[in-house]
């Protein structure tokens, strides 16, 4: 076969004819597809696209574009939807940028909403509020919640069942329904049954409810106990009104156990601060027979070391707290001996000129600290470890804060008892405490003892000057609100006696707890006051008498 005859003039005129048509069917496919693909990517909205969205004013598009951005797996996407659910997210009229605003004056200063960069202070009507109606509403909540329960910490998971309770839709419900076999965590698989039974309170179906009463009838939610009430009330169905008021009797039951086991671990709480204000008190009281009227200015002046630590070391607060402990007994115990020193040692005898003179000292000790440092309150933050809580249900939670401060009471006390019996100091104070001119007729040098038991017991009182930074202001009359409670709890466990002034100030702080409820703050304390006046007619030492030689005195 000749192969130039392929090229003669004909096949030629053929082949490129046929090239040509083809190249031809090539470029009209693709100008084809090159709208189909641009109307494909323009159907696809990315987040960056439907963030661009939320700015517009139709509904539809916004109903849009917040499905996108929760489809999206963007990491602000969770972020950017409880903003516009919460009303918190602006944007700016004339870039369309989604901003956050803070107050300034009369202007906001913005934040970049997915960055968080600070931006411009602009005027208040150059931004507007990315607006919604009930329908996207609810639109965002149940997305919020689709997305919050995707999260990988259980308390977040937890928290978004819990917000929903209120308002849990049908579709809600088969949402959180589909989560359950999922969930690993007891605590939010609970939350979520008790979320879609009481999705099911509102079934048409008699024994739907009914199952659904039995199974929230031991739930402490509030929204539990709402919607049952409401069900007691207005139920169509004589027999589900019934079981639903013996629910409501099972909650209330477990509601008030709840609020007793709150009350006590308040009183636990305000009793180890009296005890930590009065045991101080009770070493110089008990071992000296001083009334010292200064002693809750010494508290006070732990509160303030606590606070001058901090003003040295503000980005550790942590450490700072721990480090004022030494610094408050330091300068308080300081004080202490000073005072000794200085005016109780002219005064022993004479418990009239002893009383007036450390009021007078208490005076000018608050004055000194209006004038060097400041007549208001000054602030001291709580370091993390002791803020927030620990939530026993929904109606019970136990304070960081008043936990730490219990168990620093009872370590203080520990140290101090420990001190007193496994010590020379403490063997000399308590030979002292007993009998003075014995105690001298031995060897022991009395007045060392006194100025370093008085020391002792105002670095006591420094400490719990420290403990009570974290839970009161700190201001100049901070010990004035614990002096009167302090001699309360010395008088009441027993002059001299550790475990009378642990006893006392619990029993003390668990009493006014109890009686606050029905009586308010100021009746509970004249109350406990009547009570101490009336328990020392009958037994005039205290729960805890001295024995020995001393009692007779």
């Amino acid at each position: 076969m000749n192969i130039n005859a392929w090229f003669s003039p004909t096949r030629r005129d053929f082949a490129r004819s046929g090239s040509f048509s083809f190249l031809l069917l090539i470029f009209f496919l693709l100008a084809l597809l090159v709208p189909v693909s641009t109307a494909f990517a323009e159907e696809t909205p990315t987040f960056e696209s439907a963030i661009a969205q939320l700015s517009e004013k139709s509904y539809k598009v916004k109903g849009s574009a917040i499905d996108t951005i929760a489809g999206s797996g963007h990491e602000k996407a969770s972020f950017i939807l409880q903003s516009m659910f919460d009303g918190s997210l602006f944007y700016h009229k004339k870039s369309k940028q989604l901003l956050l605003v803070e107050k300034e004056g009369s202007k906001y200063l913005t934040f970049d909403a997915l960055t968080g960069d600070k931006g411009k202070t602009v005027k208040k009507r150059a931004v507007k509020k990315v607006s919604i109606n009930n329908t996207l509403r609810s639109q965002l909540r149940s997305l919020i919640a689709s997305l919050n329960l995707q999260n990988p910490d259980a308390e977040i998971r937890l928290a978004s069942v819990r917000e929903m309770l209120g308002s849990v839709s049908p579709e809600t419900a088969t949402l959180l329904n589909s989560y359950i076999e999922t969930e690993e965590n007891a605590d939010v698989r609970d939350m979520l049954n008790i979320a879609i039974n009481l999705s099911e309170l509102d079934s048409d179906n008699k024994q739907t409810r009914l199952d659904a009463i039995d199974y929230l009838s031991g739930s402490l939610e509030t929204d539990v106990y709402n919607k049952i009430k409401t069900v007691s009330e207005s139920d169509s169905e004589e027999s589900v009104r019934t079981e639903a008021l013996k629910a409501l009797e099972i909650i209330e039951d477990r509601r008030k156990l709840s609020s007793m086991a709150e009350t006590l671990f308040f009183g636990i709480s305000l009793g180890s601060v009296l005890v930590l204000a009065a045991i101080g008190l009770a070493i110089t009281f008990g071992v000296m027979g001083v009334i010292n009227m200064a002693h809750g200015e010494l508290i006070m002046l732990g509160a303030y070391t606590t606070y001058l630590v901090q003003t040295v070391m503000p980005d550790y607060p942590g450490v700072a707290l721990i480090l004022s402990i030494p610094a408050a007994f330091l300068v308080s115990g300081t004080m202490g001996i000073a005072i000794e020193r200085g005016i109780i040692r002219h005064l022993y005898g004479r418990p009239l000129e002893t009383l007036l003179a450390t009021f007078g000292v208490s005076l000018i000790l608050q004055q000194l600290v209006r004038t060097v440092i400041s007549p208001q309150n000054v602030p001291v933050s709580n370091p993390e470890w002791m803020s927030g809580s620990i939530e026993i249900n929904s109606v019970l939670s136990l304070t960081m804060n008043r936990l730490y401060i219990i168990a620093f009471c009872l370590v203080v006390f520990a140290v101090l008892f420990m001190i007193l019996k496994k010590t020379s100091l403490g063997l000399q104070v308590r030979a002292v405490a007993q009998n003075r001119s014995m105690a001298r007729a031995m060897g022991v040098r009395s007045e060392r003892v006194d100025a370093l038991t008085f020391g002792l017991g105002s670095g006591i009182a420094g400490i719990a000057g420290v403990a009570l930074s974290q839970l009161t202001n700190v201001g100049p009359n901070l010990g004035q609100a614990y002096i009167v409670d302090s001699f309360m709890v010395v008088v009441f466990g027993g002059v001299g006696n550790l475990w009378g002034t642990l006893v006392g100030g619990l029993s003390l702080g668990v009493a006014n707890k109890i009686l606050e409820p029905w009586s308010g703050a100021v009746l509970a304390k004249i109350l406990v006051l009547v009570f101490i006046i009336l328990f020392i007619q009958k037994r005039p030492r205290g729960l805890f008498p001295q024995k020995g030689r001393a009692a007779g005195d």
